[in-house]
């Protein structure tokens, strides 16, 4: 790879607004579609799981926020027809307001970070902002703000990535490699999430999904009573996942073994350290897992493990994922075959911290991203954004999105194109938040033709 100065990268971003001005993002054409919506939308549900299509449909209709976070096709290929800067970076692909949380970190502190990546991809940055900007209207409007507020918090947003990316051109990069954002705390919506996540301990998590083993199954009833017996662990555990149809389903016998099958090559993802610490625990039980909206229908796995002992407990998610939404338009962006590994790298790439058990599988001709479940996670929810709580929050998301940005990509030619403080004027600001507006008038449109359609109310 060859070396360029950090002048002639800031003249590269600065010469790409020739190719789209910075003013030129409010652009939005609804009628470039050349497929519409709902046919996106039935495309993705291809190879998903029959019985869990209408609910999928359900909850994209129970608003307009919720139909956005399971339309990734539909805004990706909005996305696609417009003028595009062609500065990449790794894009999370589904930036918005609810993919932000907080989560155990490594060394046990909690952090708080975009933790969402089944989208991500190397594509142009502003795809994030755009999306990221129609969430925070959407949510705005949803927990109650006027419409003027909510296109502030965009132009929060925007101004606090901006800042913050210009700050990132004129640090040493191993600095911004592993900046920590310390305002967090700062806000309400992020402190709350947090506190949530300090709550949400192994243990808590073993009481919410678990239950006794009732005494009349104790007897040769174990899924893995004959591998535990191998390995000369005890053949029966005193709890196992309590079901809850079809949010939460116990899975045994021959699908229960493929699914311990995928953690042998797994286990190669891993580093030999946490290979190690994965080797002290023996699996109790299998479950599968309904998650999220954009991922319903699609096949996700709970594995609950022991270590030392039943109080011990560690939770390993196995979730499938299938090509980001964004792949057909960004046919340079090569990532690898495994979509679980694409998934984990992207993250990888944009996190300062991740998941000490991040890793990768495939098994059943389907690729898996795995992962904890739950350990110390506390997400935002819409109740938290009222009042000052938007605004707050929409600069922690400028914030951390322009770290992982500059993680990713260049922070200088980002820098280069947005300008220094004195020549980006806000017409960059201006412009997302009116895209911001209009994408969402779109996405409620959007919204009420699917509820017209009835495939919510079908039965599957």
């Amino acid at each position: 790879m060859q070396w360029t100065s950090p002048k002639e990268r800031r003249n590269l971003g600065q010469a790409r607004r020739k190719q789209v001005s910075r003013q030129d993002h409010n652009e939005f054409n609804p009628k470039a579609r050349k497929t519409s919506a709902l046919e996106l939308i039935a495309r993705s549900m291809h190879g998903r799981v029959p019985a869990l299509i209408q609910l999928k449909y359900k909850l994209m209709a129970e608003s307009p926020l919720g139909y956005l976070r399971g339309a990734v096709p539909v805004m990706a290929a909005d996305l696609a027809v417009l003028p595009s800067t062609g500065i990449v970076c790794q894009l999370c692909g589904d930036a918005h307001v609810r993919n932000l949380g907080a989560y155990a970190a490594p060394d046990g502190r909690l952090v708080f970070d975009i933790n969402d990546f089944d989208e991500t991809i190397r594509g142009p940055f502003e795809w994030d902002l755009k999306r990221m900007a129609v969430s925070l209207v959407l949510a705005g409007r949803e927990a109650g703000h006027k419409e003027v507020s909510a296109r502030q918090a965009v132009e929060q947003f925007v101004n606090r990535y901006a800042a913050q990316m210009r700050a990132f051109a004129r640090m040493p990069s191993l600095e911004v490699g592993r900046f920590q954002v310390h305002r967090l705390k700062q806000a309400e919506p992020v402190l709350d999430a947090l506190l949530k996540a300090e709550r949400a301990t192994p243990t808590h998590t073993l009481e919410q999904l678990t239950e006794p083993v009732p005494q009349r199954s104790k007897s040769g009833s174990h899924p893995f009573r004959k591998e535990r017996e191998k390995d000369g662990a005890p053949s029966d555990s005193n709890r196992r996942f309590k079901e809850s149809k079809p949010a939460l389903t116990r899975v045994t016998g021959r699908q229960a073994a493929a699914v311990l099958a995928g953690l042998g090559p797994y286990r190669q993802t891993l580093e030999p350290q946490r290979q190690h610490l994965l080797s002290l625990y023996r699996p109790v039980d299998v479950a599968f897992k309904v998650v999220g909206i954009g991922s319903v229908g699609l096949h996700d796995y709970c594995i609950y493990f022991e270590g030392n002992g039943p109080n011990d407990p560690l939770f390993l998610q196995i979730k499938e994922e299938v090509a980001s939404g964004y792949a057909p338009y960004l046919p340079d962006s090569d990532p690898p075959s495994n979509n679980g590994q694409r998934t984990a790298e992207g993250q990888k790439a944009m996190q300062v911290q991740s998941d000490p058990f991040l890793g990768w599988t495939h098994f059943a001709g389907r690729d898996y991203l795995v992962r904890q479940l739950n350990d110390h996670k506390g997400s935002i929810e819409l109740g938290d954004l009222a009042g000052g709580g938007l605004e707050a929050y929409a600069e922690v998301c400028g914030e951390l999105l322009a770290r992982g940005h500059a993680r990713s990509g260049d922070p200088l030619i980002l820098a280069g194109y947005i300008g220094t403080g004195k020549d980006s004027g806000d017409g960059f600001a201006e412009a997302l938040a009116k895209f911001g507006a209009a994408y969402a008038d779109q996405t409620e449109k959007d919204w009420n033709e699917l509820k017209r359609s009835g495939k919510a109310g079908k039965k599957p």
